[in-house]
């Protein structure tokens, strides 16, 4: 694995781990699944689980596309949303990093 894979895989773990709720965890998962979300239609699928709103959904994206750079943003004009997707040469690496990290598998602290 090249040290830049490595760097992000290391951060996604990190940004993961720091989760208490299962927030993130939800939220890598969901664009996992769907691959292409808005802020907007991920607050809605998140919205039904948890506590979270539009200004915290588009903070943890914000995060995710700046940061970890395993997102796509891409916006058709100025008056649609930016789309978010999954870049497929990161598919493999979130898919580890989220079965290493299920919340059944965390460790919890004694």
């Amino acid at each position: 694995m090249s040290s830049f894979r490595s760097k992000i895989k290391r951060r996604l773990e990190r940004y993961i781990e720091l989760d208490p709720d299962g927030i993130r965890y939800t939220v890598m998962a969901t664009i996992l699944k769907v691959r292409e979300v808005t802020v907007d239609s991920l607050c809605d699928m998140l919205s039904k689980r948890f506590k979270v709103t539009h200004k915290k959904v588009a903070s943890m994206v914000g995060y995710i596309h700046s940061k970890l750079g395993i997102l796509h943003a891409h916006k058709q004009s100025y008056k649609t949303p930016i789309v978010y997707t999954l870049r497929d040469e990161y598919v493999d690496l979130v898919k580890s990093v989220l079965n290493l990290n299920q919340p059944e598998k965390r460790p919890t602290a004694a």
